[in-house]
This record gives C-alpha cells, sequence and structure tokens, in this order.
C-alpha cells in the first residue's frame, strides 16, 4: 500500500464521565474536538477483562494496553497471571521456588521480598506478597525480610500507612518462635529502584544503597518513617525518600551472601534494571560496592529476549501473532517513535514483550530521550521533539505503518498536577493537528486512540467532602478515531476494546487478520 496508515496513542488520555477531576475536558483541544466530531468515532474498553486483568474493577495500564493494541488478542495478564498461578499452586512447585527456598534451608539465610506494596494490580498486589510470606513459613524458612517500594500512584496518592499496617499485621499473625519477618527497607517508587527504560540508573543505585547495603536514614519502623517524611517534604507516597529500619542498632535486612531474594512485582518495565543489578557480573551502570552472592528471582520474567531474570515464578503470557509479525512477513515497512518513558511500550510491549525486532530491514524505531525532572515541571515533555521526528518519517515515504505514543497524559497525570496536566493534553492536542496536517498531505490515514485513562479522572472527593488529586489511572474507556480525508471508511456499531485495533489497522494495510484476532472495526 503506497499510502500510510498512521497511528497515535495519546498515553492516558480517556473519555471522562463528568466535568468534575476531567484534565482532559478542561484543556483547549480544538485539533480532537474536530476529530471526534466530525470523523469516524468510537470508544474502545481499556481495562479489566478487555485487557486480560481479573475482573473489571482492575484498572488498565500502558504494558497490558500496547499488549492488546499491538496482538489484537486477549491474554491473561499480570495480577490475572499470578492469580491463578496461586491459586492452583503452581508457583510453589515450580524449579524457581525450590531454589529460592532450598538456598535458605540450606544456608539459614534470609528470604528477601522487593516490590511495590499496594493493591492497584498495575505493578503488583500486596496478596501476593502476603500468600509467598505465608508458603514461606510453611516450607520451613526461618527469616524473611521485606523491601517496601510505596506506591500512591496506581493507588490513592497518601495511602501508604494502609498498606504497611496490612503488612505488619500479617508479619504479626505469622511471627512465632520458628518463624520472624519484618519490614527492612523502603521509599517511594519514583525515588527508588523502579527506573525504567535506563532513564535514571540514580534511582536504581539509591534503591541498591538502601535494601542491599541497608544505607540511609533510620527509622525504628516503616509507619514513622512515611510519618515523618510527610511532615518534613510534604510530598506524596511515590516521592517519599528511601529508609531503613533499625534494630538493635543496625540495618534491620541487609541482603547477605547466600541470601535469596524475590523481586514480587509482576510488571516487566521497572522491574528489568533492578534485575540487572542483582542478576549480571559484569555490571557497570553504579558502583554496587558490594555484590553478594544470592538465588534471586523475580515474580515473572521480564524481558523474554534478555532472559532476565534467569529465574522466575510464573511464565509470562506467550503472546503470538502480533501486528509487527504481521506486517514483516508482508514485507511492510514499519516506524515507531516516543520518548524514552513510553519508547518500551511500542516497541517491547508493542511486541508481546519482546525487546528485539522482528525484521532489522523493516523495522526502525527511534527514542528521544526524556527530560530528568518531575514532569508537571515540563508538561509539554518531549511531543514537539517526537512529532518533528514523526513528520519526518511519514514524509520520507519510507513506511506504511507508523506509530508514536504521546507520554503526557499518563506521565503527568500521575504527578498529580492538575493545572500541568492540563497543559500537557493541550500540547499533545497541538501536535496532533501538525501530524494531521502531513497525512492527509501523503494522502495516507490517521488513527487516534489511547491505551488507558489517567487525566481524564484526576480528583477524588474525600470523607471530609473536599477534594484530593488522584495519580492513578481511571476505569473510564478511551478514544477511538479514524481519520480519513477520502471518507472511504466508518466504524461498525459494536463494542469494542483495544484488542480490536490491530486487527482495523491490519484491514487498512490490506491484509488479512489471523483468525485468532478480535474483529476489525471497519
Amino acid at each position: 500500500m503506497s499510502k500510510p496508515v498512521v497511528l497515535i496513542v495519546m498515553d492516558g488520555i480517556g473519555v471522562g464521565r463528568s466535568e468534575f477531576g476531567d484534565a482532559v475536558k478542561a484543556a483547549n483541544t480544538p485539533t480532537l474536538d474536530s476529530l471526534f466530531a466530525e470523523h469516524p468515532f468510537t470508544i474502545l474498553k481499556a481495562h479489566g477483562t478487555a485487557a486480560g486483568l481479573p475482573s473489571d474493577d482492575d484498572m488498565g495500564n500502558s504494558e497490558v494496553g500496547h499488549n492488546a493494541l499491538g496482538c489484537g488478542q486477549i491474554y491473561s495478564q499480570g495480577a490475572k497471571l499470578v492469580n491463578e498461578s496461586i491459586s492452583d499452586g503452581r508457583m510453589f512447585a515450580t524449579d524457581s521456588w525450590r531454589q529460592i527456598t532450598e538456598n535458605c534451608l540450606i544456608n539459614n539465610s534470609v528470604l528477601h521480598f522487593i516490590g511495590l506494596l499496594s493493591d492497584g494490580n498495575v505493578h503488583s498486589n500486596i496478596q501476593h506478597l502476603k500468600d509467598m510470606l505465608t508458603r514461606a513459613k510453611a516450607d520451613g524458612l526461618s527469616c524473611a525480610r521485606i523491601h517496601i517500594l510505596l506506591d500512591g500512584r496506581d493507588v490513592p496518592a497518601t495511602s501508604a500507612l494502609e498498606y504497611v499496617d496490612d503488612l505488619e499485621m500479617h508479619l504479626s499473625s505469622l511471627n512465632d518462635g520458628s518463624f520472624n519477618g519484618a519490614i527492612a527497607s523502603g521509599g517511594g517508587r519514583m525515588k527508588i529502584t523502579m527506573d525504567r527504560y535506563q532513564a535514571n540508573w540514580d534511582m536504581v543505585k539509591l534503591g541498591w544503597q538502601t535494601h542491599v547495603l541497608g544505607l540511609g536514614r533510620r527509622f525504628p519502623n516503616a509507619a514513622e518513617a512515611i510519618t515523618a517524611y510527610r511532615k518534613e517534604s510534604d510530598v506524596v507516597d511515590q516521592d517519599l525518600p528511601p529508609f531503613v529500619i533499625e534494630r538493635d542498632g543496625a540495618p534491620a535486612g541487609t541482603i547477605e551472601e547466600n541470601d535469596s531474594v524475590v523481586l514480587f512485582n509482576f510488571r516487566g518495565d521497572r522491574a528489568i534494571e533492578i534485575s540487572m543489578a542483582f542478576e549480571y557480573a559484569e555490571f557497570d551502570h553504579f558502583e554496587r560496592e558490594k555484590y553478594p552472592k544470592i538465588v534471586y528471582a523475580g515474580m515473572l520474567q521480564y524481558d523474554g529476549d534478555l532472559k532476565l531474570p534467569s529465574r522466575f515464578l510464573v511464565p509470562p503470557p506467550d503472546i503470538r501473532d502480533t501486528l509487527s509479525e504481521l506486517l514483516v512477513k508482508a514485507k511492510i515497512k514499519q516506524f515507531a517513535i516516543s520518548e524514552t518513558q513510553k519508547y518500551g511500550h511500542v516497541t517491547y510491549f508493542w511486541n508481546g514483550n519482546r525487546s528485539g525486532k522482528f525484521s532489522e530491514e523493516l523495522e526502525d524505531y527511534v527514542e528521544i530521550p526524556s527530560d530528568r525532572v518531575s514532569f508537571d515541571e515540563r508538561p509539554w515533555m518531549k511531543c514537539a521533539e517526537i512529532t518533528d521526528a514523526f513528520i519526518l518519517a511519514i514524509n520520507s515515504g519510507k513506511y506504511s505503518f507508523l506509530r508514536c505514543n504521546f507520554p503526557n497524559g499518563d506521565m503527568v497525570g500521575h504527578t498529580g498536577n492538575y493545572p500541568a496536566t492540563v497543559i500537557g493534553v493541550e500540547a499533545v492536542d497541538l501536535c496532533i493537528g501538525r501530524i494531521m496536517k502531513a497525512v492527509k498531505a501523503c494522502g495516507g490515514i490517521l488513527i487516534v486512540t489511547a491505551d488507558h485513562g489517567n487525566a481524564d479522572d484526576m480528583l477524588e472527593k474525600t470523607k471530609s467532602g473536599g477534594y484530593a488529586p488522584k495519580t492513578a489511572h481511571s476505569l473510564n474507556p478511551v478514544p477511538f478515531v479514524i481519520y480519513d480525508p477520502s471518507g472511504r471508511h466508518e466504524i461498525r456499531s459494536g463494542d469494542y476494546g483495544l484488542a480490536n485495533v490491530a486487527p482495523t489497522i491490519a484491514s487498512l494495510l490490506g491484509q488479512d487478520p489471523p483468525v485468532s484476532w478480535e474483529k476489525s472495526m471497519i
């Protein structure tokens, strides 16, 4: 096909149900307004069962959203995968769990857990941690230490104490003369450990120093650390500084030789770098100071191409027959671009959790380095630079399918800064207008959609009758619009989800979708 199909994913820009807290509706968006009013338009379900998650109470996220967008199918994902593996006992029958626990039994050593302490079901779920602690005691282990990463992003912004209290109660129920479990360290997820796409290795270094070395400000317990930091810095959970729990004048749980470590996050993007630090003997991203010999496992294997980590508790979904594979087989040349914060979403997640290309000849990827500041300080992020490079690719005539991701609605939305998020949405709207002109000039077709909501639901009412910033994703649907100046295409009536996007793109490119895919919308 000589005319290109162009896809824009407006990350985190959903279709809200009210005016309250909706930074998308509050924004000045003449481009989106005209697109939605004048061209074939529908909404897509982007959360819950439509994204392979356990129930429709589970918010969507960028990982599962781009998996579904890129493969045209619905796979059991994240929390659902782990839930199934725990409930039927498969997790505890794996070689990885056996190796983790036997190492501790043989060496009389400590089992450490590191992960996001919440029930947000985006990166982790506290219930999985509690189930593993219970099983560890049943398997005869005597000591466990937990290194908690505070959320406030996929759950209410200042809810950390609820999850700490929940975990402490569970530990109290387990602790007796034969077992001792305790929180050893922690910090906000956007301060330590959970960097992604190698954007800020200093976060991972700080996490390593906190969890492994026990370096940092000490507190008698996690609740006191959180309370003190909130009073001193007035920041939400995700931005709280690191802390170390002290017992008898020493850190309560540094990671030592012959210990075992489980990273209980199931989502891959923010788990890869800390896994590299634990697994790679040859490692030059920061000075580790000490590198203890441990047995390490991830909840899932976070990167199938890198085989990282080598040991994991739950096999990831085996995503096959992606759109990229279909187009490569048809010799259709593709282009993908975003800035660092979402680059892996239009490549790694889009391609079914594969970091490599299916074809070096037929796929070109461009990464625009993200700013290393809080995104509400520069809510336009790198959308102008993405647009410049994207338009150059469209005008080159080299590609029949091009895709990009604008992270603003999600990344600025996660800060909880409502006015900044409005600016971020407006910046995306401006860039889409520029891309529309390029698509029209070359006779192409433009699709605009999103992976999940966020900016559309940014305030929540409090018990006192006021309101507070909401930093989590929403349960709202997302827009889907086809801009085709020739007017050749219409959207059939029906209920659709993110997995219907790939077959629609395939149809626009004259390709027959695999029988395993959802239906095309045109």
